[in-house]
């Protein structure tokens, strides 16, 4: 809109567009909730009070608020396209999300992170991106590509890129590191947003005057504490797999609280579904004691503000018409959404949007080299490294004990629930292989297998057969990527994951069913882990203690080494 249009409408010169009549406004700047009209012209909050507008519609006293701001989300995570995610998010009233497309980009580089800038266009959600910072995460394993401050640098020109993501590297940013170094010089003035959990001292010190300017890993309130004193944002966590917002509640004061905000990371479908996006973690905050208007800036303002959305994150004269209109603080129902002064959503429904037809195309991601492939394990030793699973939690432990041995090969041991594990590079057909133990599934018989493995996502296959293992690897290839289980040679339950071996085409309701019928499929043939899935996705993280699998190896994460899979007779 051009600004003497505005000032116009402003002024009440030329009648609005809209008047959303008689609402308690939750005045985020102010600190304040009050009785009033909201008037808008195209996308544009133009004034507050009376005001003359095409439209006009009576509220009946409910509360409205900004839209609000996931300020750290992982789309990947969900396992949803962009537009299906914003099918499930803008009805709980989240009209923007800042995402880090790390997961995506360590499959397909570049042109994953422009398959995200450009599936998010003609969405009824806002989708700002910052810049993965660590692609690959580590050299212990095989990514599918690698991103260095060059190939991120042109992106930073594009007007819905904010900033650098989170740096996992602290380590490279302590010590120097030249192109960890030059990516933070290539943000600029953008923010960068960090990943740094326990770091503290004088380590923490040099990461902050390193131009890291929030993070995302606190867990305590004394590790937010002392982030907070120097000058970091902090935002509380509270995803699927990482639930940190009652730790941390404690510590937020009216003092301190315009430097946190609220974040999800990773949202999966199921939660999604039951309890909604940002919308639950305000009502959960008000429910632990928060101040509700404090709890309204933090999904609001604060975000808005450390990102520089300038026209973002407050309902005052000028800013985009992003709102959302509830019932009371103790409910906290989501009654109606707009965006850009657009109803898009109203009573828990997405309003149906035209989406111009815009295909992104995307090339395969499984190019494995299957004659590299062999599950079979010659017995070095009589002893060997098994990683232990810890339920509900990504850390492993580190056991070594005796392999069971036939014929000369080291197989699983379903008696004692030590299953074989492999990681099976899929993106450069290197033929890398990496083989393993693994003990805490559980599975009596049959093999999972998924495309999911953080960070560099290669296909993972825990198993009870070499036969099922081989059987489960070969259906994530002819699904171009997914989630399977399989027994005696037969699928037993499966979600294709053709986008980057991470996301699927299909809505969110039969991506929710067909991870419900993997569980279940999972259970019957003996898991006892409540999401194997999930624990499996993280067996190959070679930056998460204590022993982990990649396609190169056995990792000893504590040791920051690879370990040999056999320990030498005593």
């Amino acid at each position: 809109m051009e600004l003497s249009k505005l000032i116009k409408y402003a002024r009440g010169e030329e009648e609005a567009d809209l008047l959303l009549k008689n609402v308690r406004l939750v005045n985020v700047l102010s600190g304040e909730i009050y009785l009033t009209n909201v008037a808008i012209a195209r996308t544009r909050i133009v004034g507050i009070g009376e005001y003359r507008a095409k439209e006009e519609i009576d509220l009946d006293g409910y509360y409205l608020c900004p839209g609000f701001i996931d300020g750290h989300v992982h789309i990947e995570s969900s396992m949803l396209t962009i537009p299906e995610f914003a099918k499930a998010v803008v009805p709980h009233g989240t009209t923007a999300v800042v995402i880090d497309p790390h997961e995506i980009a360590n499959v397909l580089g570049l042109d994953g992170i422009r398959y995200m800038l450009e599936s998010s266009k003609y969405n009824p959600l806002s989708v700002y991106v910052m810049l993965p910072s660590c692609v690959p995460s580590t050299d212990m394993e095989t990514s599918g590509s690698r991103l260095a401050s060059y190939d991120l640098a042109p992106l930073f020109s594009d007007p819905w890129v904010l900033g650098l993501a989170e740096v996992m590297n602290y380590p490279g940013v302590i010590f120097g590191n030249s192109e960890v170094l030059a990516k933070i010089a290539s943000a600029g003035d953008n923010p960068i947003d960090g990943h740094a959990p326990g770091l503290s001292g004088r380590d923490l010190a040099a990461y902050v005057a390193a131009g890291v300017g929030s993070d995302h890993e606190c867990t305590t309130i004394e590790e937010a504490r002392e982030k907070l004193r120097l000058g970091m944002y902090v935002m509380i966590r509270e995803g699927s797999t990482a639930h940190n917002l009652r730790d941390l509640l404690p510590l937020v004061t009216p003092e301190n609280s315009r430097r946190m905000m609220f974040v999800t990371d990773d949202w999966h479908p199921a939660d999604l579904m039951d309890k909604g996006h940002i919308d639950h973690l305000i009502r959960l905050a008000i429910d632990q004691g928060l101040e509700p208007i404090i709890a309204i800036q933090m999904a609001t303002i604060n975000p808005a503000e450390y990102f520089g959305l300038k026209e973002l994150g407050a309902i005052v004269p000028g800013r985009r018409a992003d709102l959302v209109l509830f019932d009371d603080f103790k409910n906290f129902r989501i009654l109606k959404v707009w965006r850009g002064g657009k109803l898009v959503a109203e009573d828990g429904k997405i309003i149906p949007w035209e989406r111009p037809p815009r295909p992104v195309t995307l090339r395969s991601s499984m190019n494995v080299n299957w004659d590299g492939v062999d599950f079979r394990i010659p017995a070095q030793s009589s002893r060997i490294r098994v990683i232990q699973v810890v339920p509900g939690q990504i850390v492993t432990r580190k056991l070594v004990t005796e392999a069971k041995i036939v014929d000369g090969y080291a197989v699983a041991d379903v008696e004692r629930d030590i299953l074989k594990i492999a990681v099976i590079e899929r993106h450069m057909a290197s033929g890398n292989m990496g083989k393993g133990f693994v003990q805490g599934f559980g599975l009596k018989k049959g093999a999972l297998a998924s495309s999911v493995a953080h960070d560099s996502h290669n296909i993972v296959v825990v198993g009870a057969t070499d036969d099922d293992m081989m059987k489960a690897a070969r259906e994530i290839e002819a699904m171009k990527g997914g989630l399977v289980a399989v027994a005696d040679g037969k699928v037993l339950a499966r979600l294709a994951l053709p986008i980057a071996g991470l996301m699927s085409e299909k809505p969110i309701n039969e991506v929710r069913e067909e991870l419900e019928e993997l569980t279940e499929a999972a259970k019957a043939l003996g898991c006892t882990l409540k999401e194997p899935f999930m624990a499996m996705s993280f067996l190959a993280l070679p930056v998460i203690p204590e022993l982990k699998l990649t396609d190169k190896g056995l990792v000893d994460v504590t040791q920051f080494k690879f370990v040999p899979l056999f320990e030498p007779e005593r």
